[in-house]
């Protein structure tokens, strides 16, 4: 999901993930089970790496679980290591693997490269790319970055400011691993900017 801030674009992943209660409307969700990866870490700072992933209210966990997991999201040798000894694009690699701890179907994100460098960003998204295709789960994302929602996503749908509604939905017909120089990409950025544009974003 594409759109201008206070558009209600975190306000539905909050609905999907259960989070938000008092909306009106029906909520269809056939998916099964659902985890949310912040636009922060959201990290405890007095736990580890490993037990930041697997942290639970019995604080029981599946080591090996949380191993295998430090390992896709490539922070192998960091499991013993405090939140204040990572790079935030560390930090948010531990966020994502703590998403995927309980095996969701789906996995949502708001905004979760905002805070990173531009080449950590383009690393991370490739990263999430992987491990939703190895773990086979869907994506649903929020972003500003008309560059990330197009390169990441299969369809793009470009939110209109207040009152809230679907302006345009893109279609991503692109087969993955995707090039990010790929002449669609620029037509499909031109289509978004232009509805962005109308909705008084830009």
């Amino acid at each position: 999901m594409l759109g201008p801030s206070g558009c209600g674009k975190s306000t539905l992943l909050r609905i999907v993930a259960g989070l938000e209660k008092d909306f009106q409307g029906e909520l269809r969700n056939n998916a099964g089970e659902v985890a949310f990866v912040f636009q922060e870490p959201r990290l405890m700072p007095w736990l580890t790496v490993e037990q930041n992933i697997g942290f639970s209210a019995d604080s029981h966990y599946d080591k090996a679980w949380v191993a295998q997991l430090i390992e896709e999201v490539g922070l192998g040798g960091f499991a013993q290591a405090l939140p204040k000894a990572l790079s935030g694009g560390m930090a948010q690699r531990v966020a994502i693997a703590r998403g995927l701890y309980s095996r969701p179907q789906v996995l949502l994100l708001d905004e979760p490269f905002s805070a990173v460098d531009a080449f950590t960003r383009m690393k991370l998204q490739d990263l999430l790319l992987q491990l939703a295709e190895r773990h086979a789960i869907a994506l649903l994302l929020v972003t500003h970055d008309v560059d990330e929602a197009l390169y990441l996503s299969d369809r793009v749908l470009v939110m209109d400011n207040r009152p809230s509604s679907i302006r345009q939905e893109l279609a991503v017909d692109l087969a993955h691993p995707r090039d990010r120089r790929d002449p669609l990409l620029a037509r499909l950025k031109a289509l978004a900017l232009t509805e962005l544009q109308r909705a008084h974003v830009i």
